[in-house]
């Protein structure tokens, strides 16, 4: 069974690689989709692309709007949305992307540390499981493409 994951949320580590590189080692029949990584690019696309604004509250609605293009496609698209919540951050954009899932439909995947549990209860509660670790969303996603 091929399944197509999306990975959102914390951009600040490298969890996304770990997901990879397990799913290839494995060998499991996984198509990975992620929002624009690159902090600098993901801002700037607004103004890159439609030209320049004086403000930073308008150069940001630009830039979100192009990237909630992005990222409303890929969540669509996605059989599995995966969304980490780091420990740096708050990651409304990560929460943002939890309900949008729910609200869709998704099977949803939450990774957090223990300390996030009651912040994210919510988020947590709309989640088919709720992880701690890459490995953990790896085994799940390995236990979910076993043959029937």
């Amino acid at each position: 069974m091929k399944l197509n994951v999306y990975l959102s949320g914390e951009i600040h580590t490298d969890w996304r690689d770990i997901i990879a590189q397990q799913i290839k080692d494995k060998g499991l029949d996984i198509a990975l989709s992620a929002p624009n990584t690159d902090h600098a690019s993901s801002d700037d696309c607004g103004a890159r692309i439609l030209g320049d604004e004086p403000s930073a509250f308008w150069k940001d609605h630009k830039a979100s709007k192009i990237n909630a293009l992005r990222t409303r496609k890929l969540i669509s698209d996605a059989d599995v949305v995966v969304v980490r919540f780091g420990d740096k951050y708050k990651q409304w954009n990560a929460a943002f992307d939890a309900g949008y899932a729910a609200a869709l439909g998704k099977s949803l995947i939450v990774i957090h540390s223990a300390d996030l549990t009651h912040p994210l209860k919510e988020v947590d509660a709309a989640a088919l499981a709720t992880c701690e670790t890459p490995e953990q969303v790896v085994s799940i996603l390995e236990y979910v493409t076993l043959p029937s």
